[in-house]
């Protein structure tokens, strides 16, 4: 059962369809305590492929770990609505944490290709919650406590960015300050948290630099992360079930979530 993000209206929204209405779908494991994981299908900033949302979600499941799928806007909405929803939803899920029974100091986030530059969005561009607001909600932290990056796109900036996702969320001609700013590579600093990073070398559409240097910019302020890069595969894989060598990366994933206390 999908639980809007805000029931009353989202800010910047410009109707009342479902794509006007972020919203999170819960795939809860039974029992409380469980840490949880926000995922962020991939679509260039132009839609949300199903195969990047539910199945992981499943996936997650099967690992032991609550999932939450979330709708986030996409084109016509420009930044900042994709990123206001991540930070939302995080707050969401932290401020339910009893009602989903999940543990709220255990809240990650996933995203692929577009998803994956809202989540390291999310992990680069948090604050601790407004203690005073008339709304609980946004009393939460939106600072996830670890982040799932595949085949993501990093950078806004040529010529490792994907063109499309840019134009979709800056505009086609956007103010370089703004290409700075959500070049989420320029924004790690040492309170980035940890990072889980795959990608293939020959990803045609969204060039592997997006998640080496986001690595890079990892190791420069000393946050742990694991980096896998395969030999070969194309752009949008999700869980990568018909390629033999690209599918450990679901394996690697599950040891560095349990790694890292999930």
């Amino acid at each position: 059962m999908e639980k809007l993000l805000w029931p009353e209206g989202a800010p910047f929204a410009a109707g009342t369809t479902d794509e006007d209405r972020p919203a999170i779908t819960p795939y809860l494991l039974e029992g409380e305590g469980h840490p949880a994981v926000i995922v962020l299908p991939g679509g260039g900033y132009g839609m949300r492929a199903y195969h990047e949302g539910e199945p992981i979600a499943l996936w997650l499941n099967s690992i032991g770990v609550s999932a939450f799928v979330l709708r986030y806007r996409v084109a016509p909405y420009r930044y900042p609505c994709a990123l206001l929803d991540a930070q939302r939803a995080i707050r969401t899920v932290r401020h339910e944490a009893k009602r989903y029974g999940i543990d709220p100091r255990r809240v990650g986030i996933l995203g692929f290709s577009a998803g994956g530059h809202a989540a390291s969005s999310a992990a680069t561009h948090y604050d601790a919650g407004r203690p005073d607001a008339e709304d609980e909600i946004e009393r939460q932290s939106s600072r996830p406590d670890l982040a799932i990056l595949c085949y993501p796109v990093i950078t806004m900036r040529d010529p490792h960015t994907h063109e499309g996702s840019r134009a979709n969320l800056l505009g086609p001609e956007p103010d370089p300050e703004l290409v700075a700013l959500m070049s989420n590579d320029e924004q790690v600093t040492s309170d980035t948290p940890p990072t889980f990073l795959w990608h293939t070398s020959d990803d045609g559409a969204v060039p592997v630099e997006n998640s080496l240097q986001f690595a890079a910019a990892l190791r420069k302020h000393g946050v742990p992360f694991d980096l896998h890069v395969y030999a070969r595969g194309r752009h949008g894989l999700g869980l990568a079930e018909d390629d033999a060598h690209v599918r450990g990366w679901t394996d690697a994933c599950a040891s560095w979530l349990k790694y890292n206390g999930f």
